[in-house]
């Protein structure tokens, strides 16, 4: 095991790169990443995008599987990323019934983000980096999981056309994002939606949370 001195220098070159990617970066104690099973419960009920992507539930690791994991790792880095660079001015009525794709470059750039301080991690030594994303992954519109019948399960993501690049998103793996981004000192809140109807947010100030672990 590398020394918590070079994994401190490691997590601060990476808030570095995070930070040149337009991303606010922290670190974090991979001990203060909050895991609950109600997360999960969230997906199954409630988001449209449940068994459509393969980055999401079921196909993504169950919450005892990421606390399982997290207790293998020290610490890493917690990203943030402000704002929807393709539409910083968002009102109920810009959004369309299919939304996902019209977030698709913010997607894009949190996940790209998240896929490329991993893989510096890795190339630099830490080979246990790992990153978690947000939100459904959007690298393909449709997501074969979607677009394909059959059995909704773990033998779907063979068909993946970028297994390179896909990560689970931090809820879609049981993560608490609202209270683990309490740990690194930022408030995260549920945005508004007009009538409270699916989707049709208030505003443009969007705060999305995304993780790499080092070690």
């Amino acid at each position: 095991m590398k020394t918590d001195a070079a994994l401190d220098e490691e997590i601060m070159r990476l808030c570095g790169a995070a930070q040149n990617r337009g991303a606010v970066a922290q670190p974090l104690y991979a001990r203060d990443v909050v895991v609950a099973t109600w997360v999960r419960f969230k997906c199954r009920y409630g988001c449209k995008g449940y068994g459509k992507h393969l980055s999401c539930p079921p196909y993504a690791p169950a919450p005892d599987e990421t606390r399982a994991m997290l207790r293998e790792y020290r610490a890493g880095v917690l990203l943030r990323f402000d704002g929807d660079p393709a539409h910083p001015v968002i009102s109920p009525d810009d959004l369309p019934l299919d939304f996902h794709p019209f977030f698709g470059e913010m997607i894009r750039w949190i996940n790209t983000t998240v896929h490329d301080l991993e893989k510096m991690a890795f190339y630099n030594g830490w080979y246990r980096a790992f990153g978690f994303g947000a939100y459904p992954c959007i690298f393909c519109h449709p997501c074969v999981a979607e677009e394909r019948e059959g059995p909704v399960d773990e033998s779907m993501r063979r068909f993946c056309r970028h297994q390179d690049l896909l990560r689970p998103s931090m809820e879609a793996a049981g993560i608490d994002v609202f209270a683990t981004a309490r740990h690194a000192g930022w408030d995260i809140r549920p945005i508004p939606c007009r009538d409270m109807e699916y989707g049709k947010i208030m505003h443009g100030d969007i705060r999305s949370v995304a993780l790499v672990l080092v070690d």
